[in-house]
């Protein structure tokens, strides 16, 4: 799975290496169904403080289109974490959904023609 990480703010930057490997754990049975995912962090406020810090998901699934997802917090970990948990609440329902392969995969072996 590709992790592409995009941010303008100073801070934010302390996150990347944290932010791929939660994504990478979190993600993993679904790696093959999700092969890329970009994380954007934004700050509205700047330096001002608030609760401002803007959190985006982007998951390009295989067959589901591009999913995201969004979080605002105060603080850059809140604001990744609540977003994950959003995703990975999200992702397993809407793959789900996904139709089934109409023929089955036919196996080669001894047996086949």
């Amino acid at each position: 799975m590709q992790v592409l990480f995009k941010s303008r703010a100073p801070h934010a930057g302390d996150l990347r290496e944290l932010a791929q490997s939660r994504l990478k754990a979190a993600l993993q049975r679904l790696s093959s169904r999700v092969p890329r995912v970009t994380v954007q962090l934004s700050d509205v406020n700047g330096p001002r403080g608030g609760v401002d810090k803007h959190c985006r998901l982007e998951l390009h699934t295989a067959g589901a289109g591009t999913v995201i997802v969004r979080s605002v917090a105060s603080q850059w970990r809140t604001a990744f974490d609540d977003a994950l948990a959003r995703a990975l609440r999200l992702l397993p329902r809407l793959l789900h959904r996904l139709p089934r392969r109409a023929t089955p995969l036919r196996r080669l072996g001894a047996d086949a023609p």
